[in-house]
């Protein structure tokens, strides 16, 4: 069983949402939506230690440009204790993609962006050169990492394992990350560090 939290409140069809575990101690401070259903931002506790974590839904067109006009929206929303997660319909490295494909100038402005906000790739911090993939095209025949979860570099002691998992019931699949809230949690050596 978990807790959801959507974007467009309780409806059944849902473009973006937040599960938690029913065995995690979420307190929940504020939730954020836009209109759009495009994101949603829950700021809250994790066994009493501040957590923000996002949730977005890039549209199909000029994505990289969106979530960079997204990510200066929400600016005031990001601190060292986000998780931004979500479907991002944009590659950010050339290992995002199966075929030989260069990185767009606007997706290098993005990169630029995240740099400047110290947003990293969790997964591609902890899997430098990994070739896994959450999104298959059959129009394309490619298979293309689209699907992202962001964070802070300053809280990557705190990740336990990130992970690309399948997903039956969906054309994506899915990225799994764990999260230690031990209280005993040192920072200590990270992937990347």
């Amino acid at each position: 069983m978990e807790k959801k939290f959507q974007a467009n409140g309780n409806e059944k069809k849902a473009w973006v949402a937040i599960l938690i575990s029913d065995k995690i101690d979420l307190k929940v401070q504020a939730i954020k939506r836009d209109k759009e259903d495009h994101y949603i931002i829950l700021k809250g506790a994790i066994q009493q230690e501040d957590i923000t974590l996002v949730n977005i839904y890039a549209p199909n067109t000029g994505e990289p440009k969106y979530i960079k006009i997204l990510l200066e929206d929400i600016k005031v929303e990001i601190n060292s204790n986000t998780v931004i997660v979500g479907d991002c319909i944009t590659l950010l490295t050339p290992l995002d993609k199966s075929s030989k494909q260069k990185i767009s100038k606007i997706r290098a402005i993005l990169n630029d962006s995240l740099d400047q906000m110290d947003l990293i790739d969790i997964f591609r911090t902890f899997h430098p050169k990994a070739t896994e993939y959450t999104f298959f095209s059959s129009v394309h025949g490619t298979f293309s990492k689209i699907d992202h979860i962001l964070g802070d570099r300053q809280i990557l002691f705190k990740f336990k394992k990130i992970e690309i998992i399948t997903s039956t019931f969906s054309d994506h699949n899915g990225i799994k990350l764990e999260i230690n809230y031990n209280k005993n949690n040192e920072k200590k050596q990270t992937p990347g560090g």
